[in-house]
């Protein structure tokens, strides 16, 4: 796999490359006691929780002063050394499986395929069967092995509660080319958000670096450490107190327009990370990857594809007083 293809890979779910390389590496992390429970200062020094420190104490991979401790509650000397050491996940091949899977387009270097909401893209450690990329193996004929194992053909990623539209290459050429292509911005990406409450401009853009929270690994955050990230939004309807956007992204970051909407005190409607707690009602994720733009590689050919909102979304957008039908937008 090239190095453009690999910094592709993070595209608004998990750095899937990062967190590769943690895992061959088989972290570990040492710290000096301060005599309080083993599990509490791991957990504020790893960014683990601490049911997942306690599974890996009870394996046998934590030492205290150079001794195996397996007990949660155990409390070191203050001034001895601890060390935990993290397990090395080892995915299992993905195997195809009969999934419905809604295809709008395909031929011989590609296809263009509809995510639904709550599916997992790849496989990883916890979903390792019921992913789009098992959907995939099953439906697309010589897809296996093209860009991974784990991920044949994923040229860029949705969250899992996101829907819409999702790029696939069926040969390697392909995948080169449309990687090289989200990489130089010559892909375009557009989703409708519903956002909470009200912009007071009609449209903008948020140009802000996105790494990983530092207290909370599976959060992402605006940092100026982090990697390039910029979104462009436009007002597109006002609802009870909500707003539907259209975002147009020009690079792929985890969480990028969850984060980034936040980051303003806008953010997506039902997101169980990053929204607040007095939401505005809805169904699901109110995140729709709904237009995708890019140039054929093999036939150099400009090709756009819409995607139809899905029923929960449009009862999410009509519950908060947004009449699609009003929009111009195919159901």
């Amino acid at each position: 796999m090239s190095e453009i293809q690999k910094d592709l890979l993070d595209d608004e779910a998990e750095d899937i490359i990062e967190g590769e390389e943690e895992m061959a590496q088989a972290p570990s992390w040492n710290l000096t006691s301060d005599g309080s429970r083993a599990d509490v200062q791991l957990s504020a020094a790893t960014g683990l929780t601490r049911s997942r420190v306690a599974a890996l104490m009870a394996e046998g991979k934590c030492t205290v002063a150079g001794k195996v401790v397996t007990k949660a509650g155990t409390k070191p000397k203050p001034g001895e050394v601890i060390v935990l050491l993290d397990r090395i996940p080892v995915p299992a091949e993905p195997q195809p499986e009969n999934l419905p899977l809604e295809i709008l387009y395909e031929d011989e270097a590609l296809a263009v395929v509809v995510k639904p909401c709550g599916m997992v893209v790849h496989p990883a450690p916890g979903n390792e069967r019921g992913t789009l990329v098992n959907a995939l193996l099953y439906h697309l004929d010589h897809l296996s092995g093209i860009g991974g194992e784990i991920r044949p053909g994923i040229v860029h990623r949705l969250d899992k509660d996101t829907s819409g539209l999702l790029l696939v290459a069926k040969c390697d050429s392909a995948q080169a080319e449309l990687s090289r292509q989200l990489q130089a911005r010559e892909m375009e990406k557009h989703y409708l958000a519903l956002i909470e409450g009200h912009m007071k401009e009609t449209s903008g853009q948020v140009d802000a670096p996105i790494a990983r929270a530092k207290n909370d690994r599976k959060k992402m955050a605006v940092d100026p450490q982090g990697r390039e990230a910029i979104t462009q939004w436009r007002v597109l309807a006002e609802g009870r107190l909500c707003t539907l956007l259209d975002v147009h992204i020009l690079t792929g970051r985890t969480h990028q327009i969850r984060v980034h909407l936040k980051s303003l005190g806008h953010p997506v409607c039902g997101d169980p990370i990053y929204g607040s707690q007095r939401g505005v009602n809805v169904p699901r994720l109110m995140l729709h990857a709904r237009s995708l733009a890019f140039t054929h590689p093999v036939t150099g050919e400009r090709m756009q594809f819409t995607c139809p909102l899905p029923e929960a979304f449009v009862k999410g957008l009509e519950k908060n007083g947004i009449a699609v039908q009003d929009l111009g937008i195919t159901l």
